[in-house]
Formats: C-alpha cells, structure tokens, sequence
C-alpha cells in the first residue's frame, strides 16, 4: 500500500495545477480520462463553470476554520477525481479552500484512471467511486479517508436507489439543486468529522 501511495504522490498535482489541466483539456475538446465522449466533455464542461463558481463563492464556517486551523501534525490529502465527475466539481472546491487555512495540509489531486491500483484500494462498495480524499501522514500512512459525496447525499443517494434501483437523471437533477442548497456545508461537516 505504501508503495501505491508513494507512486500516486510523485504523480499528484495541486489543486491550481488541476484546475488549468481540465482548462487546457476543454480547450482541445476532451476531459480527463482515457474514454473521451460528448457526454463526458459535456459534464466536464458543466463541472468546469461550477467550480470556476464554487472556487468564487464558498464560504468556510467559523466552526470549520477554527477547527481545521488545530490540525498540527503535517499531512497530505490526496485526492482521486476526473473533471467528469458532478460529486468532485461541487466539493473539491471546498476542500481546497479548507486546506488553504492550514500550512500542515497539503492537498494533492491525482486522476483516477491513471491512478487505478490506489482507486482499488478505497473502493465504495465494490466501485470507484471518486472523489475518494485520502488524508496520509508524514510517513505516508494512511490516517483516514473521505469520498465519494457528503454524508447527506450519500444517504439521498442510497435511499433513491433502494426505491427506485437505481439513479437516473431526474434524480442527478435533484442532487445537484441539494448542493446548490448546502453550499458546501455538509462536506466541509464531513471533513472535520475526520479530525474529531
């Protein structure tokens, strides 16, 4: 395991660096991964202007700053993700924003499908579901692991498929107007849950 993480992390990118690769990739008309689609460009496309508003307009609590600021022992927080991806666009903006408060985290971004042996290793019930933050120590030791979507969509999203089977776009509809809603709110919630 350590040598997975040790590979990812020589591969890891910032937050920054993330954000102008989905740029650049939009620009020649593809998303990250190696299966290039309309349908994939059109969510990156859509996943770009959300984070381009969420990377504007978040807001961290006074709870989530005076908590994340107690974090003392120096750590990376690695996080699988591809541009396609709704869950990833409507948080990776908050977690950067929630690392950015304290000089200890330091957020790195990798892609799933070139990361595929660490994916494997934080599955959500049997499937790769991003985004997966995989908070390590100094010593590259996973301390503990967050993902795919906030506490309270994860629940929405459980509840819809034992009703309904399985998610369709009405219900992707509804999840994104959740996040819109929460602003960032249940995950910034989720992450200091982690340090607690």
């Amino acid at each position: 395991m350590k040598e997975i993480i040790e590979n990812s992390l020589h591969k890891a990118i910032t937050y920054n660096e993330y954000r102008t690769l989905v740029k650049e990739l939009l620009a020649e008309g593809k998303s990250t991964g190696p299966n290039q689609s309309d349908s994939l460009l059109n969510y990156s496309m859509l996943n770009d202007k959300r984070m381009n508003r969420l990377d504007k307009t978040s807001k961290l609590s006074e709870e989530t700053i005076s908590n994340i600021n107690k974090v003392q022992a120096a750590q990376t927080w690695l996080v699988l993700t591809e541009s396609w991806c709704g869950d990833a666009a409507q948080t990776l903006p908050v977690i950067n924003k929630i690392a950015e408060l304290n000089p200890n985290i330091d957020l790195k971004i990798v892609l799933r499908d070139e990361n595929e042996a660490l994916m494997d290793e934080f599955l959500t019930n049997g499937g790769r579901s991003i985004p997966k933050l995989i908070a390590i120590d100094s010593n590259n030791e996973v301390v503990n692991s967050w993902g795919p979507r906030p506490s309270v969509a994860t629940k929405m999203v459980n509840d819809y498929k034992s009703e309904h089977g399985q998610l369709d776009a009405d219900f992707k509809k509804d999840l994104q107007i959740w996040y819109n809603k929460d602003k960032g709110v249940n995950t910034q919630e989720d992450i200091l849950s982690l340090f607690n």
